[in-house]
């Protein structure tokens, strides 16, 4: 059986290859597209819904109609009729979700070895349709692919680009290289930001002079905002500070564990730390929630609802730290093999200078840890949904062994341990996303005159998100075969419908490429492979 389950992949490859050239580039826009036949599940919390006609004119959705009753024959006199010039995609039987939208990305990386078009396709062929890229390798890259994706130039989400605080460019130099150390350097640089068409700013933490005036004059522009509160000045700048002075979201965990305090006011650091070397900065990130408040308690519950008040998001990336807490799962993902890069690969190995490379000497008293770290960070995020507080979902990818798109799909089902239902799930994938960014009357649902961005996949992910990685799921048949089902079908982006499985392919073919250049093979860390 799984003799016949590797032949039927490869055979599928190839013929993904073969196809490969007419198939990339998308298929549109069209005049007119209907998507015949899907389950809707859409982004607002509402129950799947179907058969269900889809009718696109030039990117934009025109008609959501319902056709039909389960087991019943649709009457095709009653459905949406096509145009001259129109496009029709039979989705019979299938799932439709908005597009994804990955709050929480870095386009590559030099360290990484990892070029836009090959973090592109993976993203596109998991769903992932709009990008917030929170810091890059800088504002002028940034924009550039911005305004090519904006045009479908290349095959690429929808970017919406943060770029660091500080952070500058040959072209994008107000202050001429010297550090922002006063509150009026800091709002001069925010407008130069502005100007060069930045969407928003990615800031890590600084002085709460600077911070304050940053995220003031920030405001006032009516861009988006990011935090990571860094250790390194967390202790007189937490969550609570960056939400009362305007922070639109705030990224992974750091600083609210620190808003968080009642018997401290700052973490119980060894005194031998050192926040250059890695395993300790890790190690002890670990440790950092059980100095916290206990949930539900007056302190606990008193942040909550300032931060809910204030309508703070949350954007846990989850998946980002799983190594953390087991690295052999992640370190052994399925589709490294075929998907991740060699100069990537390399890239995550034990290092003293890479950034998450921390495993000096990682065992099971660090995962212990880490997960009690886990269990009470998930409480306060779940309660934070239950009490309406706005979750979103991000990646962070290109880190600690989690690849782009799969990445995505891994922090879905994280979600789901943390508490959330399936149909929440798809809700911060999507609308939630889409209302952090200021872009709900465009993006995050199927509704009428929003733009046409959508996830179409054969399998219901609600009963299980791994159809939607690209390695698909692994069942095993009535008549007792092992078969792979799902990753997603179709990803449309802008109203042009995209074979996800055919980019997939092309990811793959890349990674053979680099890998045949020096007859490279994936090699773990002290094993002979």
């Amino acid at each position: 059986m799984f003799r016949k389950l590797l032949l039927a992949t490869a055979m599928t490859f190839a013929v993904l290859l073969s196809v490969n050239a007419q198939s990339l580039q998308g298929d549109g826009p069209h005049s007119q597209l209907i998507i015949r036949g899907v389950m809707l599940i859409n982004g607002n919390g509402a129950p799947p819904q179907g058969p269900i006609d889809i009718v696109v004119e030039n990117n934009i959705i025109k008609e959501v109609k319902v056709v039909g009753y389960p087991g019943v024959a649709i009457d095709d006199t009653k459905r949406p009729q096509l145009k001259a010039g129109g496009k029709e995609l039979d989705c019979t039987g299938m799932y439709l979700m908005p597009g994804f939208i990955d709050m929480h990305t870095h386009i590559g990386g030099e360290a990484q070895g990892a070029d836009p078009d090959y973090v592109f396709k993976l993203w596109m062929a998991h769903g992932v349709t709009t990008v917030r890229e929170v810091a890059g390798r800088g504002i002028d890259i940034a924009m550039d692919l911005k305004h090519k994706s904006e045009k479908n130039e290349i095959i690429a989400p929808r970017i919406i680009s943060y770029t660091a605080f500080g952070q500058t460019s040959k072209s994008f130099n107000p202050l001429n290289d010297i550090p922002i150390s006063t509150p009026e350097q800091a709002r001069e640089w925010v407008r130069a930001n502005a100007k060069k068409g930045a969407d928003g700013i990615k800031f890590f933490g600084a002085e709460p002079a600077i911070m304050a005036a940053a995220l003031d004059e920030n405001k006032k522009l009516g861009l988006g905002s990011a935090c990571h509160h860094a250790q390194m000045s967390v202790a007189r700048w937490n969550v609570l500070h960056s939400a009362r002075a305007g922070l639109t979201s705030m990224e992974h965990w750091y600083g609210l564990p620190e808003a968080l305090f009642d018997d401290r006011t700052v973490q119980d650091f060894p005194l031998d730390y050192n926040y250059q070397n890695e395993q300790d900065r890790f190690e002890n990130a670990g440790k950092l929630w059980e100095q916290a408040a206990e949930p539900y308690s007056e302190h606990w519950n008193n942040v909550m609802n300032e931060l809910l008040a204030l309508d703070f998001t949350l954007d846990p990336t989850f998946n980002i730290y799983e190594a953390s807490r087991d690295l052999q799962r992640a370190r052994r993902a399925e589709w490294h093999e075929d998907y991740t890069l060699p100069s990537l690969w390399e890239f995550y190995q034990p290092s003293k200078v890479s950034h998450g490379s921390y495993w000096h000497d990682w065992g099971t008293e660090q995962e212990v840890a880490w997960r009690k770290n886990y269990k009470l960070w998930m409480t306060f995020i779940n309660e934070y949904k239950n009490r309406g507080g706005r979750v979103t979902t991000g990646s962070d990818s290109g880190f600690i062994f989690q690849l782009y798109g799969f990445a995505y799909i891994r922090e879905l089902e994280l979600m789901r341990e943390a508490g959330f239902h399936p149909l929440e799930i798809i809700q911060s994938a999507t609308l939630n996303g889409a209302e952090a960014l200021g872009m709900d009357d465009k993006l995050g649902s199927v509704t009428i005159g929003k733009l046409a961005d959508f996830v179409i996949v054969e399998e219901n992910p609600l009963q299980n998100f791994k159809v939607l990685y690209g390695t698909g799921a692994i069942k095993l048949t009535d008549d007792n075969e092992v078969v792979r089902v799902g990753g997603v079908k179709f990803t449309v982006k802008d109203g042009i419908v995209y074979d996800s499985k055919a980019l997939l392919a092309d990811v793959k073919r890349q990674v053979d490429e680099a890998k045949a250049k020096n007859n490279y093979t994936i090699k773990q860390p002290g094993i002979k492979n």
